[in-house]
């Protein structure tokens, strides 16, 4: 059977910009365009031409995209005057934008407060905008703005905008749920009977997600007939965001009742980058990636349960709806409290530890998990302290570097200036191949004097870590009360190479609690990096006397 093609509109680049504490430069932008132009994606939207610098600038010059039409948004012509002489249509048209999207009221209730004009004229805005456009040469589309609320209002009127529209010339006509708070059942129903007057090849859906329904709303809008979807990378958008492409885009390439009937212009190869594409831009914005997101999360295939990973290691399809792999994520068992001998020996093997299922330090390690975590560690969100824990079980993480002392003072006082500061300053005293060193820090904080303190001079491993950056920390109270145990838990990153890993520690002292954290994050660089192990102690050797002849 010939499937029908279903083409994906991102804009990231553009809806996604709304989004509050999100500000991409030109430079932001040509990477993105790029990433989704890679991945498949049939149209780039990157902003709107004119509005403001940024976007203006990125319109002047071509993204240079191999294979997504690089499209422009902006407003429909003003009322009272033509297309032609719009100065905001102008910046448009001159853009290097090979398709236009032009967005358009198809509320009355909008038209008459937000425009203040009659809807005959909107829907002569709509017209003449379009028609001049297509006559420009740019594929054209409307994205018509309170579609739905429009529609269960005044259908006739609502169905008018995208009659316009199709008539003068567009591609498209997309119906936007623009506040998010129509529902599934409401979207699979309207866009039905609009399909009774305008072909669903024409159509398209733009959601949103304020009632966490945009994915779910998408989805019922293809069923009922739309052939093109729009959304943003990680669900960037205004108030609560769009529809997540990112989401949508293994749905439609994974699930039967949509695979089978649809194709898009992502490959199953491709889709093996989008879990890439996703922290890439997260990078980009620089924040932790959402370790709960369906698909592409760090928790989206993990297992800590004993009976589900046994389960799993028999057969991963007894809880997991797709392979990991498919979309470039990865499986993993997290080893706690409620784990078994199988979250265990699954650990180790993805740890690149070889171990026989019968050792009894198998079983030696899963009670030490057990017991520490009754004191408050926690290793299922901290896999580079339990690879840590394992490997010095079984003899093989060597010491390093020992830390005989350390010591933290946190002064407050009035700097030169007269103004108030806090100043943080640690010393830390090291023994590396015998020999003591000496280090000293300050920072803004303890933890952080700490981390300059130790990272300062290691000796022979000095270089192993002079990428390192401390990305995130994060606090947990676990007893009540001045005396409270305290769990700290790290990431860490290498600037070089981007790899992050989670450590933690624990104790009454918060300060105590995140250095042990700490040097388990820099031993397992060490440990990763194949740093040598500290010279043993060597006798002198003789050297052979000088031959006399």
């Amino acid at each position: 059977m010939t499937k029908e093609r279903l083409y994906l509109f991102d804009t990231t680049l553009r809806d996604g910009a709304q989004t509050q504490g999100v500000d991409f430069s030109v430079e932001d932008k040509r990477l993105i365009a790029g990433l989704l132009d890679k991945l498949g994606i049939d149209y780039v939207e990157g902003g709107y031409p004119g509005a403001n610098p940024t976007d203006t600038n990125f319109f002047a010059e071509d993204p240079g995209l191999k294979r997504a039409t690089f499209t422009a948004f902006g407003m429909t012509k003003r009322a009272g005057r033509s297309a032609d002489n719009d100065p905001g249509l102008a910046a448009i048209f001159d853009s290097t934008a090979k398709a236009c999207c032009f967005v358009a009221k198809s509320w009355d209730f909008q038209v008459d407060v937000a425009l203040g004009i009659t809807k005959e004229e909107n829907i002569d805005s709509i017209a003449d905008t379009v028609a001049t456009s297509v006559r420009r040469g740019r594929e054209t589309m409307i994205d018509a703005e309170h579609f739905f609320d429009g529609y269960k209002a005044n259908p006739d009127f609502a169905l008018a905008c995208l009659k316009a529209a199709i008539d003068n010339g567009a591609r498209w006509a997309v119906l936007c749920d623009t506040n998010g708070g129509t529902l599934p059942h409401e979207i699979e129903r309207i866009v039905g009977e609009v399909t009774q007057h305008i072909p669903g090849d024409k159509l398209g859906i733009h959601t949103h997600n304020d009632t966490e329904n945009a994915v779910a709303n998408s989805l019922a809008a293809i069923r009922a007939g739309v052939r093109q979807v729009q959304g943003t990378l990680n669900g960037l958008g205004e108030r609560c965001g769009n529809a997540n492409m990112v989401s949508l885009i293994p749905t439609l390439l994974l699930k039967p009742e949509f695979a089978d009937k649809f194709e898009i212009g992502v490959s199953l190869d491709q889709l093996k980058e989008i879990t890439h594409v996703s922290r890439t831009l997260d990078e980009l914005l620089n924040r932790a990636p959402h370790r709960y997101a369906p698909y592409v999360g760090e928790s989206a295939f993990a297992s800590k349960a004993g009976i589900h990973v046994s389960a799993l290691l028999k057969d991963p399809t007894t809880y997991e709806h797709v392979p990991p792999e498919s979309v470039g994520n990865k499986r993993r068992i997290l080893v706690s409290d409620q784990s078994g001998r199988s979250n265990v020996l699954a650990q180790l093997e993805a740890a690149g530890i070889d171990v026989d299922a019968k050792d009894p330090r198998v079983q030696q390690l899963l009670d030490e998990v057990k017991e520490r975590e009754y004191l408050g560690y926690s290793y299922d969100g901290a896999e580079a302290s339990f690879e840590l824990l394992a490997r010095r079980a079984l003899g093989t993480v060597p010491d390093y570097f020992n830390v005989e002392s350390f010591r933290v003072l946190v002064e407050r006082r009035y700097n030169a200036l007269g103004k108030r500061v806090t100043v943080s300053e640690a010393t830390v005293k090291l023994v590396i191949d015998g020999k003591s060193f000496l280090s000293a820090g300050e920072g803004n904080g303890p933890v952080n004097a700490l981390a300059q303190a130790l990272t300062k001079d290691l000796g022979r491993y000095q270089p192993y870590v002079d990428e390192l950056t401390l990305v995130d920390f994060k606090v947990r109270i676990l007893t009540g009360g001045t005396e409270a145990v305290t769990r700290v838990l790290i990431e860490t990153a290498d600037k070089k190479t981007g790899e992050r890993w989670f450590t933690v520690g624990v104790s009454e002292n918060i300060v105590d609690a995140a250095f042990q954290a700490f040097l388990d994050s820099i031993t397992y660089k060490l440990m990763c990096d194949g740093a040598p192990a500290p010279e043993a102690k060597r006798k002198p050797t003789l050297k052979a006397p000088a031959s006399s002849s």
